[in-house]
């Protein structure tokens, strides 16, 4: 199976470039993720926000794979334990198809994103930072996917 972590945002700092790898490389061929990033729109003093947004979404629909299960990370989401986690991976390996999970940028998601999306995740009721969510993500799927395993790294 292959996860698409479909995330508005580029040129991320090296340390969130590591962090990310480092529990990609951990995930097996069985679990890949792949990170997909949208450039976000250029923000300004009086630049149509809304817009740059719907055209933001118009760029994840573009880079989900097809036939996807689409998750969307959102506040208004779920919030899931890890353990949670694990049995929504397991579900969703069960599926037999791509999932793309969508982080949207600093104004959120495009509402057609939302409005498609099959499941709704919130990270947490914190606020973090779009570069260190996917490092969060990472982290979070590699830790379900141990936890299905009975890998050591989850205790």
């Amino acid at each position: 199976m292959q996860i698409h972590l479909i995330s508005v945002g580029n040129r991320m700092p090296e340390w969130v470039k590591q962090g990310y790898e480092e529990y990609v490389k951990r995930l097996p061929k069985e679990c890949e993720l792949v990170l997909k990033e949208i450039t976000p729109g250029q923000r300004g003093k009086n630049c149509d926000v809304a817009r740059i947004v719907r055209d933001e979404g118009v760029k994840m629909q573009a880079a989900m794979p097809a036939g996807a299960h689409t998750v969307s990370l959102d506040l208004t989401g779920k919030a899931w334990s890890t353990p949670a986690l694990a049995q929504a991976l397991q579900r969703w390996q069960g599926y037999g198809k791509p999932v793309a999970l969508l982080v949207g940028g600093p104004d959120g998601l495009a509402d057609s994103i939302k409005g498609q999306a099959e499941e709704s995740w919130c990270l947490s009721a914190l606020t973090f930072p779009h570069p260190l969510v996917r490092i969060i993500v990472a982290e979070q799927i590699y830790r379900a996917w141990s936890i299905l395993h009975n890998h050591p790294y989850h205790r």
